[in-house]
């Protein structure tokens, strides 16, 4: 009789945007349970349309040529990936296969290979109101519509989502399986300290830097009335006019101890449809380290976060400075709804509560 480590090896090409390790998009997805998977006889091929040398430079000013050069790369990769994809038990998609012009390659890869699992996170589909003229085009807005329709199984994460995925799935298969976090790799801040100055952290990436200015005015009046700082952790610089900030370069060996500086989390998001694809990630990454969390009142941040008890839900800016300020003058309460955030990422948006999820995923479209 075989044992589980003779058995055959269920293959897996893993498309992706970005390398290994990058991406939230990733990281906090289907990456974390990877190995998790492998223990259970899959092997993964991991194939990201990006270099390592193109995601460090993709959003540096010029090099023109060399981002050119790398996305041709990038695209001769995909045309192997096309050729090797009928060997592989089960393609896993993250967000497209191409990132620019019409869903051919994504076409294409559905006719190569039909075992397909498709993960989305964002309205990556929507039209940006800002955009006119060719350049819907050259971002490809219809691939994620075309693997949604052609995927033996679609993985979201908010409900908006999984209506739309429901909406276009052949199969009618959808899951929806939010970010989550490794529990045992963000640990809890070991001190709940009353510091004379309190730091307000946020944490994230350049495309979502621009919903801090939300919450500006909330933040200046609160200058006016309490010692702050405003904690930054991103890959591009900010500050706040009025707010005294600091920044800090996002470093995945030093991610949890630079999380662990933050006093209390601030999660601004605008409400509209864009935010109906939100996972409300950043509010879960300080509710894993135990850090009090206030959010705005919308979309995800509804299931994540139960008000005044595992964190703030906030509708406008008076709500914004009256719950900081009562987190900054309460000690107890900062720890008391720390720690509630904290079992409620374990409970509910930890790997070792969503594994069984990714496993089933795997192993249904195994069947197909």
């Amino acid at each position: 009789m075989k044992t589980s480590s003779t058995k055959k090896q269920k293959k897996v090409l893993v498309i992706c945007p970005s390398p290994k390790g990058t991406a939230a998009t990733q990281r906090f997805k289907y990456e974390q349970y990877l190995p998790l998977l492998a223990r259970e006889g899959f092997s993964f091929t991991i194939s990201s349309f990006q270099s390592n040398r193109l995601w460090k430079i993709i959003y540096q000013p010029g090099r023109i040529v060399e981002k050119i050069a790398w996305v041709i790369y990038g695209y001769l990769v995909r045309v192997f990936d096309l050729i090797r994809s009928p060997f592989f038990d089960i393609v896993f998609i993250n967000l497209w296969v191409t990132p620019l012009g019409p869903p051919l390659f994504e076409r294409l890869m559905v006719l190569f290979n039909n075992r397909i699992i498709y993960d989305l996170d964002d309205m990556i589909f929507l039209p940006d109101q800002k955009e006119f003229g060719i350049i819907p085009f050259f971002k490809g807005k219809k691939k994620s519509l075309v693997l949604m329709r052609w995927a033996s199984i679609v993985i979201v994460c908010t409900p908006k989502l999984e209506e739309k995925a429901l909406s276009l799935n052949r199969f009618n298969k959808v899951i929806d399986i939010s970010s989550t976090l490794d529990t045992q790799r963000f640990t809890v801040v070991k001190n709940y300290r009353k510091n004379a100055v309190t730091t307000i952290g946020w944490t994230g990436t350049h495309s979502t830097l621009p919903f801090l200015e939300l919450i500006q005015p909330a933040l200046v009046e609160i200058s006016k009335q309490r010692p702050i700082k405003l904690l930054i952790i991103a890959n591009n610089p900010f500050t706040m006019a009025g707010v005294p900030t600091e920044f800090l370069p996002w470093r995945e060996e030093t991610e949890v101890e630079d999380l662990q500086r933050i006093e209390i989390g601030v999660y601004p998001i605008p409400t509209n449809e864009w935010s109906l694809g939100k996972s409300s990630l950043k509010a879960l990454t300080y509710m894993s380290v135990g850090i009090p969390v206030v959010a705005t009142a919308y979309g995800t941040n509804f299931r994540v976060i139960d008000d005044s008890f595992s964190g703030f839900l906030v509708r406008d800016q008076n709500e914004w400075v009256t719950r900081i300020i009562a987190l900054i003058d309460d000690l107890e309460l900062r720890k008391k709804i720390g720690l509630a955030g904290r079992k409620k990422v374990e409970e509910n948006f930890s790997i070792k509560a969503n594994f069984p999820k990714y496993l089933q995923t795997f192993n249904d479209v195994l069947k197909k």
